[in-house]
């Protein structure tokens, strides 16, 4: 299976990859900034925006990125990840793709508190209930820091409710796989929102800390989403790291 990809811009290879809470369409206004220097790569991993929720064998979505990164001839590139798509950029990294990234309030390893028990456990509930839009309306108003704007929680809203009911609606369900991480030593800027839950904010402090040449940035305006709350800021930032 091919999962849908996009391509924008020339130049050095930027691959863009979104949070399990959006889609590839996080990342347009990020797309039309960095195609003016880069050649821009967007993928929707399966169960969200343009790609089914199927497979045949048990899969990664790193490991669908590098048959994407392979059919469009690019052996190593920068990744932009976004949340729970911070895992298969690691993974990436650590299969020798990578030769920089940027994780915007990357998941960690580190122990589930109560704060994102309690959110994860509210999201399971009202999914279990059949609310498909207060389950996506959550975790806007879990994600999104003050600074979003009214379009963009619909936008997110729209792009997590297409993914809960793809993959509310897969049978059988996929079955994901993890690759053992080795240390990596790929150049990082780790970019945390102080606004996030404490859980994601202490677990991108981990990360930065445990990569060898990470650059922490804290941002006292974002939430866990900062390229969809303020994009032009986000887009001078990564511009002037890539």
């Amino acid at each position: 299976m091919t999962i849908w990809y996009a391509e924008q811009g020339t130049g050095e290879p930027v691959v863009l990859l979104h949070s399990t809470a959006a889609d590839s369409g996080m990342w347009d206004a990020q797309g039309d900034a960095l195609a003016a220097r880069f050649r821009v790569i967007k993928v929707d991993f399966r169960g969200y925006g343009r790609t089914p929720y199927r497979a045949e064998k048990p899969y990664s979505d790193s490991g669908d990125v590098a048959e994407v990164l392979a059919e469009l001839g690019v052996s190593r590139a920068a990744l932009v990840a976004s949340s729970g798509s911070g895992r298969a950029a690691l993974e990436l990294a650590a299969a020798g793709l990578v030769d920089r990234m940027v994780l915007l309030n990357p998941i960690s390893t580190l122990e589930p508190t109560p704060d994102v028990r309690a959110y994860w456990t509210e999201e399971g509930r009202l999914l279990e209930l059949g609310d498909v839009q207060g389950a996506a309306e959550l975790n806007a108003r879990t994600l999104l820091g003050p600074e979003a704007s009214a379009a963009a929680w619909d936008r997110l809203v729209r792009m997590q409710r297409h993914a809960f009911e793809l993959q509310l609606a897969a049978d059988p369900e996929p079955e994901q796989i993890e690759h053992e991480l080795p240390p990596i030593d790929v150049p990082a800027l780790v970019v945390a929102g102080a606004h996030d839950l404490p859980y994601f904010l202490a677990g991108a402090r981990h990360l930065a800390g445990e990569l060898p040449r990470a650059r922490l940035v804290e941002l006292e305006w974002a939430g866990h989403l900062p390229a969809l709350e303020r994009p032009e800021e986000v887009n001078a930032l990564l511009l002037d790291y890539l």
